[in-house]
C-alpha cells in the first residue's frame, strides 16, 4: 500500500491523507466500470438512477443488472480487505442526525438535478453534455464553498 504524500488536520481534526496513486486507480475503476455498463447494457453509471431502479424495477433483467452494481459496490471494502489485509479506514465525523439531514438534501439535490454526481460527472462529463457540465460546475462550486465555509469560517 502506498503511504499518503502529505497530511491535513481538518474537519473535527480528522486527518485528510492525499493518496494520488490510489485515487488514480479508483478513478480508473470507475471509469472502467461506467464505460463496461454503457457498452454492454447501454446504461449510465449513476449511483442514484440505479438504486432507485433497483427498489422499484421494471423486469427482472433490469434488477438483475442493478443488484449487480449494487452488490459491487457494497462489497468493495471486502476486496480491498483480501488484497491488503486490511479494511479500509472510514471515519464519520458526523452524529447520526446531521447523516439523515444530509441524505435527504443530498435526495432533494438529486431530484432537482435530474442524477447524482457518478451519473452528471462520470458519464455525463464523459458524453459532453451540456446539462450535466453545468450539474458538475454546481457540484464542484457548492463543495467548494461548504468545504470553506466549515473549515475556515466556522473552524470546525
Amino acid at each position: 500500500m502506498v503511504a499518503p504524500v502529505t497530511a491535513d488536520k481538518g474537519f473535527n481534526g480528522m486527518e485528510t491523507d492525499f493518496t494520488p496513486f490510489q485515487s488514480l486507480a479508483g478513478g480508473v475503476l470507475i471509469g472502467l466500470a461506467a464505460t463496461l455498463l454503457m457498452l454492454f447494457l447501454g446504461r449510465i453509471m449513476g449511483a442514484t438512477g440505479i438504486l432507485a431502479g433497483l427498489i422499484a424495477p421494471v423486469s427482472r433483467r433490469d434488477f438483475v443488472w442493478r443488484a449487480a452494481v449494487m452488490a459491487g459496490m457494497v462489497t468493495g471494502p471486502a476486496v480491498v480487505w483480501g488484497v491488503t489485509g486490511a479494511m479500509p479506514a472510514v471515519q464519520v465525523p458526523a452524529s447520526l442526525p446531521m447523516l439523515i439531514i444530509g441524505g435527504f438534501i443530498v435526495g432533494v439535490g438529486v431530484t432537482f438535478g435530474s442524477g447524482c454526481t457518478s451519473g452528471h460527472g462520470v458519464c455525463g462529463m464523459a458524453r459532453l453534455s451540456p446539462r450535466s457540465i453545468a450539474a458538475t460546475l454546481s457540484f464542484m462550486a457548492t463543495t467548494t464553498v461548504t468545504v470553506y465555509i466549515i473549515r475556515h469560517v466556522l473552524g470546525a
